[in-house]
């Protein structure tokens, strides 16, 4: 029995890694985008604050989930939190109880995490959830040509008896 791959929802949505040490020739950090890329396929790198508050800005229409460092995220998050279309911000740092002490105080922060595992568990959660929540739901009848009698009510003074089929 062969598997088929996964198939995706198209994603109207993007990751933005913010990292100042952020360096695309090391290997680790291939690989962290790598594994990012495993949840989503829209993944924008960025080194500064300015840069991913510029990316939130230029894609107003697509929601957005936030992967921070932790120095860099105390100094972003109060610069994006407002931002309807920013769902959730994960922060990835190597010190998570000097990180979690300043990050409990923003809602759409959904987490500090020391591994790459862990943030990619939570965004895939993250994502499904949102999935879920705007998922468009029609109702289509299938004998839409037949309408239903409309429903009888009783006029004042009068009482239907279901049973009997009497007034």
């Amino acid at each position: 029995m062969s598997q088929q791959p996964r198939r995706r929802l198209p994603e109207n949505y993007m990751v933005i890694w913010v990292d100042g040490n952020m360096d695309m020739i090391n290997k680790d950090c291939h690989n962290t985008l790598a594994q990012l890329r495993g949840v989503v396929n829209q993944v924008i790198p960025c080194t500064t604050a300015e840069e991913c508050v510029q990316q939130l800005n230029e894609n107003p229409e697509e929601i957005s989930f936030v992967i921070s460092s932790g120095a860099l995220g105390q100094h972003l998050v109060p610069s994006i939190h407002g931002m309807a279309k920013l769902n959730a911000i994960f922060i990835f740092c190597r010190k998570k109880e000097h990180h979690q002490v300043w990050a409990q105080n923003w809602p759409k922060i959904k987490g500090v995490h020391t591994t790459i595992k862990h943030i990619c568990e939570k965004l895939a959660i993250a994502i499904k959830q949102y999935n879920q929540d705007h998922i468009s739901v029609s109702i289509v009848s299938v004998n839409a040509g037949v309408h239903a009698p409309p429903p009888v009510e009783p006029t004042r003074g009068q009482c239907i008896d279901g049973n009997k089929g009497t007034k």
